[in-house]
């Protein structure tokens, strides 16, 4: 996956951070209506979340007069984002199925040091000074919030981790796209590749949700179009290493709507576990203010 061309552009950071923060509110209340679904099947919620996505994005693009299906050399970068989006949606359905709304999300939010990661082996992102430390903090906040037991209660957790892996790569992904192609075609790509993946699944088990489990459904929908739409102006917006980390904006949304919602109280080593993560995300974006200032002084 090579650098884009336009990789060295200027950088709208305020931009791209008021785009994170609608993100991470769109993408708790998204959070939020798939565990009002309840026990419906993962496959009926994430069909239902890319349909409507779908449809959303489809208007968008019929207005704009933009043809998806248009030539270009990129698709395989745009399938690959496509798949690795859908697999990040998978596992934290699965994760949000057993877990609280909070710790699912942090452990979901490990997504920004796999995107910094991957940024810096398949799109020659430097790794700036201080990245290292920080990742470490993360995977220790990130064993205190799984707390494993080696029996089958991690899973879950796992699944979790497994959400932040996929979608970091996806997030990568959407960097190495930028002026390459429009991000509406992005999340039309997106959405429809998890729509047709997984609607044969949601037929086939045919669920039978209730009214409340209807609305919850489409909530799940709406709201993951706004929290896509955030995320993929956001990394158009700037470098991955430096909006990644305000991803975490997304936690501290969760928590407040689990609470509201559900009463839900993090443990003492989940709340351990969550401040180191936090902890490493500030000392992450620490590292690469102190790299941009360095690098302004060297050319200057």
């Amino acid at each position: 996956m090579a650098p884009p061309a336009h990789a060295s552009s200027r950088d709208d950071v305020p931009r791209a951070l008021a785009w994170m923060a609608a993100s991470g509110l769109s993408f708790a209340l998204m959070g939020a209506s798939v565990k009002l679904a309840g026990d419906l099947p993962v496959a009926l919620k994430v069909c239902v979340r890319n349909l409507v996505t779908l449809g959303l994005t489809t208007l968008v693009m019929v207005r704009t007069r933009q043809n998806p299906f248009a030539p270009t050399p990129h698709w395989p970068l745009l399938l690959g984002r496509a798949l690795c989006g859908l697999l990040g949606v998978w596992f934290y359905f699965v994760a949000l199925g057993s877990l609280t709304l909070a710790d699912a999300s942090l452990l979901n939010k490990t997504s920004p040091f796999f995107a910094t990661l991957l940024a810096v082996v398949l799109l020659r992102e430097p790794l700036v000074r201080g990245m290292r430390p920080a990742l470490l903090v993360a995977f220790l906040g990130a064993v205190l919030v799984i707390k494993p037991a080696f029996d089958y209660s991690p899973l879950p957790a796992l699944a979790g981790i497994a959400s932040g892996l996929f979608a970091g790569a996806a997030y990568a992904a959407v960097r190495s796209l930028k002026g390459r192609s429009d991000p509406n075609r992005i999340i039309f790509t997106f959405s429809l590749v998890s729509t047709l993946a997984t609607l044969p699944f949601a037929l086939l088990q045919r669920p039978d949700p209730t009214a409340g489990q209807w609305w919850a459904l489409a909530g799940t929908g709406v709201f993951a179009a706004g929290g896509q739409y955030g995320l993929t102006f956001a990394y158009h917006h700037a470098r991955v290493n430096k909006v990644a980390v305000f991803s975490y904006l997304h936690v501290l949304f969760a928590l407040a709507v689990g609470f509201a919602v559900w009463g839900e109280r993090p443990d003492l080593l989940s709340l351990v576990g969550g401040g180191l993560i936090l902890a490493a995300a500030a000392l992450a974006h620490r590292a690469g203010t102190r790299a941009d200032v360095r690098t302004n002084r060297d050319t200057a």
